[in-house]
């Protein structure tokens, strides 16, 4: 089942539930789905655009939650705190950090990198397979930890 038609039934289903919330979490994503089908993509969605539609949806809720607590907002992060949780059930299971620094040690020693010099090479490879199974700039700071950049 694609994202859109599991969205559009949770939809309903939050709707019976008479669950605000997720309903109104569900609706933006699903809101982000229709921009892109309105895209002008002419291409059925792929794994990968919903992928993005998700993690972007994502970040917007991290980003929001940064900005509520450093105003003393708790009660607005929160809620954000919450939709994220919604928005984490639809993306692919994340990495511990452990993990995440177990990888990156097997990509720093499979393209040979030693120095923060070899920054670029760690982060082209780290962030292609690691996709969708971490955040990007948890990926980047154990890489920087790793080469000594931090």
């Amino acid at each position: 089942m694609n994202l859109t038609t599991t969205i559009n039934d949770h939809i309903k289903e939050a709707m019976k539930a008479g669950d605000k919330l997720r309903l109104e979490t569900l609706r933006s994503l699903r809101a982000g789905i229709l921009e892109f089908e309105k895209s002008g993509a002419e291409r059925d969605m792929t794994p990968d655009d919903e992928f993005k539609i998700l993690n972007s949806a994502a970040k917007k809720r991290k980003d929001a939650i940064e900005l509520f607590e450093a105003n003393g907002r708790t009660d607005a992060a929160e809620k954000e705190r919450q939709e994220l949780a919604i928005i984490m059930t639809y993306l692919p299971a994340q990495l511990s950090e452990d993990e995440v620094r177990a990888e990156i040690t097997t990509i720093m020693a499979s393209v040979g990198a030693t120095t923060s010099a070899d920054f670029g090479k760690v982060m082209g490879a780290a962030t292609k397979a690691l996709k969708g199974k971490a955040d990007g700039a948890m990926i980047q700071r154990i890489a920087k930890q790793l080469l000594g950049g931090a």
